[in-house]
């Protein structure tokens, strides 16, 4: 689809790209332009930054990888064994931490 652009008219997104896209009436938006080239995506919400931020993390990208390898090679276990695991390696944690 093609508009033309005039400089004293804002520039509107035709209802079938933003439908398309996946935009929400009330959503928030966010613009990047780089290169003649204007990037429009839907802003991230606090969890999904805060998500950005922990896989950036070196262990928990490295333990996110381990999983991933694991999974592909076929290694799974109950539940139930994991969230076990999960409240032992939590408990040690909070013995470590001075005032917990």
């Amino acid at each position: 689809m093609t508009v033309t652009f005039k400089i004293k008219e804002p520039l509107v997104v035709p209802p079938a790209i933003r439908r398309k896209a996946g935009f929400k009436s009330g959503q928030e938006l966010e613009f990047k332009a780089s290169g003649g080239v204007v990037t429009i995506v839907p802003k991230p919400s606090p969890d999904e930054l805060q998500d950005r931020r922990e896989v950036r993390d070196p262990k928990i990208s490295g333990a996110i990888r381990k999983g991933y390898e694991e999974f592909l090679a076929g290694k799974t276990r109950p539940i139930q064994e994991f969230l076990a695991e999960r409240a032992s390696r939590a408990r040690k944690a909070a013995r470590r931490r001075p005032g917990a």
